[in-house]
């Protein structure tokens, strides 16, 4: 069991910028990558949709005999990741981990900016988290289901930036210094964000958190490898040649496995 893979998913290449500080934390771990592409993306369908299409990829990681399952996807975190939990007690399930709390302790003028895909922003979940960590502070949360097709898609970056200055222009307006970057695919686009907003303003994801908590989640349930393997495969419902072009160069994924699933 210490030696089967760690499972990831995400509706799209999003879930790797969350990947590769995993497997900085866990140089010795296997891992299996799912990528729904092809219902990417995730932000504008309903939450019966969003669990339907999460429950099928995790259907397929445990039939591939991973040890544990890592959803690198912020919608489906704050959409379904209890009820997931519950259907599927038989395996570890760790999701995204919000950084407000991280932001909370970083700003210094108490304005915090906050973007993510519509769903994630209306989710009661982030409300929630907000309202804990964010007494006495001024909160912008912003959702967008533009981007993240954008980025998806390969779209020129000229086309992009366009839509990132408007799409940013409230931040700037309400004087944050600090922004919270609530999906897994806005850090394909931090350099073009951190023009726009300035280098007073602090970038935040929580791709080091959650690989953080990867670790722990392993060590607590006695999973972690006990041999340097280390094998990677990536699976996704899309398109083939752009994902593996994309992980190949953000990943240097070397010999790894590619392959074009249908679900």
């Amino acid at each position: 069991m210490n030696e089967n893979p760690i499972g990831v998913i995400d509706s799209g290449i999003g879930g790797l910028t969350i990947l590769a500080e995993i497997i900085k934390k866990l140089p010795d771990e296997s891992f299996i990558y799912l990528a729904d592409s092809k219902n990417c993306p995730y932000g504008p369908k309903t939450s019966v949709e969003i669990y339907n299409l999460s429950k099928r990829l995790i259907e397929f990681l445990i039939k591939e005999k991973v040890k544990l399952i890592v959803i690198a996807c912020n919608t489906i975190t704050v959409s379904c990741i209890e009820k997931l939990r519950k259907d599927f007690p038989q395996i570890p399930i760790i999701g995204t981990v919000p950084v407000v709390k991280t932001a909370s302790k970083n700003t210094k003028n108490g304005r915090i900016g906050i973007l993510s895909t519509k769903q994630t922003a209306e989710s009661l979940y982030q409300k929630n988290l907000i309202k804990k960590f964010g007494k006495g502070l001024k909160i912008l949360n912003l959702g967008t289901d533009r981007l993240v097709s954008l980025i998806e898609n390969g779209e020129d970056k000229i086309e992009i930036r366009k839509i990132l200055e408007k799409e940013l222009k409230p931040f700037i307006d309400f004087k944050i210094d600090v922004l919270a970057l609530g999906c897994s695919h806005f850090p394909f686009l931090k350099k073009e964000i951190q023009e726009i907003l300035g280098n007073k303003v602090l970038i935040l994801d929580s791709s080091g958190a959650i690989a953080r908590q990867t670790k722990r989640i392993l060590i607590s349930e006695n999973l972690l490898s006990e041999y340097n393997k280390s094998v990677k495969s990536f699976y996704t419902t899309g398109d083939l040649y752009r994902f593996e072009r994309i992980a190949r160069i953000y990943l240097n994924a070397g010999k790894s496995i590619f392959e074009k699933i249908k679900l």
